[in-house]
């Protein structure tokens, strides 16, 4: 769906909340109750932060985009997916936000209207298997900061990879498929969706290149 510009968008939180949230005091990290976002009225919009392929297939309405940061993970090929982009015989790897660093993306903003249906959607793509965690994080964008949801990697998770040799992870990534689709696909868009925001990391670019030079 195209952005449609409204002039300013609605908070998904008090101002002073925000804040507590920036400085760390409380709440930056809330879990959410129910899986359903807390502190959430029922009349505001909300807003979710992609650092993968929800920046290309974000798979929900939304209103409003925008490049954003977030401080304390980064992007990195570190969970096996055994369904979306593998197998149990031939499980590949994708994205998480692992801890450290930080994280350049897109933060798209959810209509109130929109927030149940994007919401269960969501809980159905990225909390299969307990891989992630949801987390209330300040996204950093040109136009000022803001409450988003993120999924955090659950390094508890029985298919974190932690550190996978190089050449692993290029015949894994070059040879895995799922039901959503080859695991190389998966990686070359989500590094063209980054290229073409304007979005540059420098260690998927270099992992993209070999992955292409054997073609």
């Amino acid at each position: 769906m195209s952005a449609v510009p409204s002039g300013e968008p609605a908070a998904p939180f008090s101002g002073a909340l925000l804040e507590r949230i920036e400085t760390g005091r409380t709440g930056a990290e809330a879990a959410l109750p129910d899986g359903f976002p807390g502190s959430w009225d029922g009349k505001a919009d909300l807003w979710v932060f992609a650092y993968g392929s929800l920046i290309w297939r974000p798979g929900f309405p939304w209103q409003e985009r925008r490049l954003a940061s977030i401080h304390g993970y980064h992007r990195s090929l570190c969970l096996w997916s055994r369904h979306h982009r593998g197998s149990d015989q031939a499980p590949g790897l994708v994205f998480g936000l692992n801890r450290g660093g930080c994280c350049r993306g897109v933060v798209f903003r959810i209509g109130a209207a929109d927030v149940p249906a994007a919401f269960a959607g969501l809980w159905e793509r990225e909390m299969i298997g307990g891989a992630y965690t949801p987390r209330w994080l300040v996204c950093h964008s040109e136009q000022g900061p803001v409450a988003g949801l993120a999924f955090l990697l659950n390094r508890a998770c029985a298919d974190y990879a932690g550190d996978v040799a190089e050449e692993r992870r290029l015949d894994v990534i070059r040879t895995a498929v799922g039901r959503s689709g080859a695991c190389l696909d998966y990686v070359l868009e989500t590094e063209r969706a980054l290229r073409d925001h304007g979005i540059s990391d420098c260690r998927l670019g270099a992992l993209v290149r070999r992955l292409v030079s054997a073609f």
